[in-house]
């Protein structure tokens, strides 16, 4: 009998996940701690990786004009991919409608969340004060991802150039990445039942029937990511002359453990290993990944947007295309580096929606599927950045059509 392989175990944890849960919901609730143990487990390799990885990036580059037009492209293309997330989640809210009809009264202790959400306002000048880390363990020990990418990038250019002296660091870091690749490839052997475990959990905690009224805008989100990843895709062929979807073929085992953890993080290691393996030099891989976690969060912008139409729709507010507009320039700004706040993607929609005169009660009844929303995000953030780091590899010229589907050819024998 033939192994199952990795991405078909993780897909029957899923479904037998939402069995259990539905059908034995106390059950479910009872697995948590098996799924907790899960996500720490990955999230205890996330920073020595970044850390290492972008050190090794920086450093081994030596070539800082290389660099500084990796930056420079990497930005281009993460905003440009962020204006079409926006402008697809909004266009997407504006046919489907999913809030219009729908009467649900927040529950206290939601208002009282929301509450406490909506007073972290978005002050730009303080936004930006607070990526420069008071103390980089403290940053890592809270895992704020921008201050630990600022401080690997500092420390990368000072490894840089102190010259042979820094070859030692840099190959001490490159040591370090591959130690934690080589844990991540333990810890994988654990996703199934981590994605059982905590697709149990949800299912059991929320149940089922509770979706049935949001289902709109679940399936709205749901329709806005897949035409996004369809575009970008369709975009980053033509820019580059490489089968993009070729490219998410590949990765379906990383997108799927994305999807069924809603945590980017859990396939960071693994989606970069991923590339490598594809071809993409692993200098563009080790800056481009860590970098795009942080700015280029497609899904969680859409996921954003969307959200703060809902709300207007589901208390009949009528919201002009201007302020649409104006909504989306916030949400361009706010989502940068909120993968590395515990629950800010709930903060950012609650403060963007109190900046423009929306009830903050809205954003409660967003909590109770905000799960199943994070599910979809994730997915959306993960192939986004991947495809990052495959177009600016292309754009740098390390990368042709001919590499790609040798490898990809490769990688696809070596899986049967």
């Amino acid at each position: 009998m033939k192994k199952l392989g990795l991405s078909t175990q993780i897909l029957i944890g899923l479904i037998l996940g939402a069995i259990v849960g539905y059908l034995f919901p106390d059950v479910g609730d009872k697995l948590k701690p098996f799924g907790d143990a899960f996500l720490r487990l990955i999230k205890m390799i996330v920073v020595p990786l970044i850390f290492s990885t972008l050190v090794m990036g920086i450093a081994g580059t030596g070539d800082f004009k290389k660099l500084g037009r990796l930056g420079g492209k990497s930005i281009i293309w993460f905003e440009f991919a962020t204006t079409i997330a926006l402008a697809i989640g909004l266009i997407v809210m504006n046919v489907a409608e999913p809030g219009v009809g729908v009467h649900i009264t927040a529950a206290a202790g939601d208002a009282d969340k929301v509450a406490t959400a909506s007073q972290h306002s978005i002050n730009l000048v303080d936004y930006v004060v607070h990526i420069i880390p008071t103390n980089i363990i403290d940053a890592a020990a809270r895992q704020d991802m921008l201050q630990i990418i600022l401080f690997s990038c500092f420390f990368g250019v000072g490894v840089a150039h102190i010259g042979k002296d820094g070859e030692s660091i840099v190959n001490a870091c490159r040591c370090i990445a591959e130690t934690m690749f080589k844990v991540t490839s333990y810890v994988m052997h654990l996703a199934p039942i981590g994605v059982f475990a905590m697709i149990a959990y949800t299912v059991g905690s929320y149940g089922i029937e509770m979706l049935i009224p949001l289902g709109k805008l679940i399936l709205s989100v749901a329709i806005a990511t897949l035409i996004f990843i369809c575009i970008i895709a369709l975009v980053a062929s033509a820019f580059t002359r490489i089968n993009f979807f070729c490219l998410l073929k590949a990765l379906k085992d990383i997108l799927l453990l994305a999807f069924s953890t809603a945590s980017s993080e859990a396939a960071l290691p693994g989606a970069m290993q991923r590339l490598e393996e594809l071809g993409v030099p692993k200098n563009i891989v080790t800056f481009v990944m860590p970098t795009g976690y942080s700015f280029n969060l497609d899904g969680s912008t859409l996921y954003s947007s969307a959200c703060i139409l809902f709300i207007a729709q589901l208390y009949g507010i009528h919201m002009p295309m201007e302020q649409q507009i104006l909504v989306m320039l916030t949400l361009m700004l706010s989502t940068k580096g909120i993968a590395g706040v515990p629950g800010a993607g709930i903060i950012v929609v609650a403060a963007t929606a109190v900046a423009f005169n929306l009830p903050t009660e809205g954003v409660a009844i967003l909590l109770g599927i905000d799960r199943l929303l994070d599910m979809i995000r994730t997915i959306c953030n993960v192939s986004g950045n991947c495809m990052a780091t495959m177009v600016v590899a292309c754009w740098e010229g390390d990368m042709n059509s001919q590499k790609f589907k040798e490898r990809y050819h490769l990688f696809l024998a070596e899986k049967r």
